[in-house]
Parts: structure tokens; C-alpha cells; sequence
């Protein structure tokens, strides 16, 4: 019904000549690319049914309306917060490793999921639960020092900024998904 809505006003905002752009057009390209698509697909239909283009700003607000249904649980701010915390998060591991990372890798695909559903857990309060195997996160930890360094500070980060504390699963995989990354482009 939301989505219906906005597209309504986006209808009549365009009638009044009143354009909004989407300030997180890019990371809803870059994190939700099939959700951006069907975005872009409803602008040709809604074009072709009221004769009106509406600007690509639009299937970016789409896409979020299409993500916030898919997440049952979280409004359109989380999902807005969501991506803010994942684009931050790759800030922190591109800042750490001086690097770019390879957007177009199943790593950073995979990387990039993973960490959506990792915030959807912060933003629900739900952990995964910690298996407690500390002699596989001693293990990890010591075999890949620097990527743990980078996961410790995302750890800082998501303390500071939302009061979490990430468990020694939740780092394992971390720590693992971005040495695939980190590797991919040495």
C-alpha cells in the first residue's frame, strides 16, 4: 500500500513540476541491483500507462519500498540506516587495506549480502548465536591478523555508533569475508 502511495505523490510531484532526489540512489544501485532493476521496470510501465517518465530518483525509492517489504520488520529509515552502516563498513575495510574493492567479484557480492544480514540482526537485536568454539576464533584470528584489525575496527565502529557488540561468530565471518576481498585484489 506504501508503495502505491508514494508512487501516487511521485505522480502529482511531477505534475507540479517538484523533483526530490534520492541521496542514496548510488547504494541502492550498488546493494540492491535486482530491487533497482524492477524499479526501473515500474518507471517504463508507469510511463507507458500515464504518459509520464518519472527521473531514475524514483526507482531508487521504489527499490527501497521493495527491500522494506522484503523486511518485514524495518521501515524505510532503518533500511535507509542499513545501507548508510554497510556503505561504512566498506568504507572501513577499503580505509584499512588502502584498496578498492572489486565490486563485480562473487567475494564482494557475497561480502555485501552477508552484511545485510548482518544489519537487518543489529537493527532487530537479533544475534546469531555464538557456538563458542574459541580455539577456531584464536585460529582465525592469528592466521589473519590484518583482516581481524580491519573486523576490530568496524567492532569499534559498531559499538560507538549503535551500542553493539559483535560476538566471536559474527567476527569469524567477517574477518573471513573480507580476507576473500582483501586478497582479491593483491
Amino acid at each position: 500500500m506504501s508503495l502505491c502511495d508514494h508512487i501516487s505523490f511521485a505522480l502529482e510531484r511531477f505534475r507540479q513540476d517538484i523533483s526530490i532526489k534520492n541521496a542514496m540512489l548510488n547504494e541502492i544501485k550498488r546493494f540492491y541491483p535486482d530491487e533497482y532493476q524492477i524499479g526501473m521496470d515500474a518507471l517504463k510501465i508507469i510511463e507507458k500507462h500515464t504518459g509520464i517518465c518519472l527521473p531514475v530518483d524514483e526507482a531508487g525509492f521504489i527499490a527501497l519500498h521493495i527491500v522494506n517489504a522484503m523486511m518485514d520488520e524495518i521501515g524505510i529509515k532503518q533500511t535507509q540506516e542499513m545501507m548508510n552502516v554497510i556503505q561504512n563498513v566498506m568504507n572501513i575495510v577499503k580505509y584499512h587495506f588502502q584498496i578498492e574493492l572489486d565490486e563485480n567479484s562473487i567475494h564482494y557480492e557475497r561480502f555485501v549480502t552477508h552484511l545485510k544480514y548482518f544489519v537487518k540482526r543489529v537493527f532487530l537485536n537479533q544475534e546469531i548465536e555464538d557456538d563458542n568454539d574459541e580455539n577456531f576464533f584464536l585460529m582465525i584470528k592469528s592466521q589473519y591478523k590484518n583482516e581481524y584489525l580491519c573486523v576490530l575496527k568496524v567492532y569499534d565502529y559498531m559499538q560507538k555508533q549503535y551500542g553493539i557488540q559483535l560476538t566471536n561468530d559474527e567476527m569469524i565471518y567477517l574477518t573471513i569475508h573480507i580476507r576473500k576481498n582483501y586478497y582479491k585484489k593483491c
